[in-house]
């Protein structure tokens, strides 16, 4: 039986690759993909799939080609491969309700929003100086694989006591990769839980997310509002 070839096509990361390691294959800036099949679509409709929760990755799993895992990604550069993907599976108009409202997007029109390289060291990690304290962060722009460590320290917490919120703590001890040079965990713990001021908290948080890579997903309402484009399932499969 002869091999049927699938034309690709090659996506920009809008981090660049640059937040990667080095010796991983996503430090390119680049992923190519495959045009979506009748076998995307049946991923898509995988009610098992929906229901835990990982229809999406299973379907970025069979369109991306190399070998990399799909929790590796940054979630900036999981949008755009989103995006590419929406695209080359059923065309760039996308129409959606919002708050009522339908609306119709050009997704080819969306692109990456500026990431500037140099804030970045050979290992990926950006640098912040706390406003307050001057006390010198390095730190790591979260995968998939860090969200999901995160979500669920922050369930073991909530066991154990429900009343005691740690989303902000627990967050920024995986952010974190040094304080002052010192990378030791135990002591970036202690500094986040006890030294770290509300206003330097805030500070990073703002910071990291005002470089973060990603795509530029907002969209102006009727009202003039601006608002962050929709992303789930029914932004591949409208009628599901």
């Amino acid at each position: 039986m002869s091999e049927f070839k699938f034309p690709t096509e090659v996506v920009e990361l809008p981090s660049k690759g640059l937040i990667y390691p080095q010796d991983h294959i996503l430090r390119s800036g680049k992923v190519e993909m495959k045009y979506m099949t009748a076998k995307e679509e049946d991923i898509l409709s995988n009610q098992n799939f929906i229901e835990k929760g990982i229809v999406l990755d299973k379907l970025l799993e069979s369109l991306t080609l190399g070998k990399f895992n799909i929790k590796d990604l940054h979630a900036g550069d999981k949008n755009a491969i989103f995006v590419a993907a929406r695209i080359l599976g059923y065309g760039k108009d996308y129409e959606f309700v919002y708050k009522g409202k339908k609306y119709n997007v050009d997704l080819s029109q969306i692109e990456n929003k500026n990431f500037d390289g140099s804030i970045v060291d050979e290992k990926g990690y950006g640098t912040f100086t706390l406003p307050q304290t001057e006390n010198v962060i390095k730190f790591k722009f979260l995968n998939e694989t860090d969200n999901s460590k995160i979500d669920e320290e922050i369930k073991g917490f909530e066991k154990i006591n429900k009343d005691n919120s740690r989303s902000i703590t627990t967050k920024l001890i995986y952010t974190i990769v040094s304080v002052n040079g010192d990378s030791d965990k135990t002591n970036i713990r202690g500094f986040v839980e006890n030294q770290l001021l509300a206003s330097d908290s805030r500070a990073l948080r703002k910071y990291i997310n005002d470089v973060s890579p990603d795509v530029n997903l907002t969209f102006t309402t009727e009202s003039g509002e601006e608002a962050a484009l929709p992303i789930g399932l029914t932004f591949f499969w409208p009628d599901i």
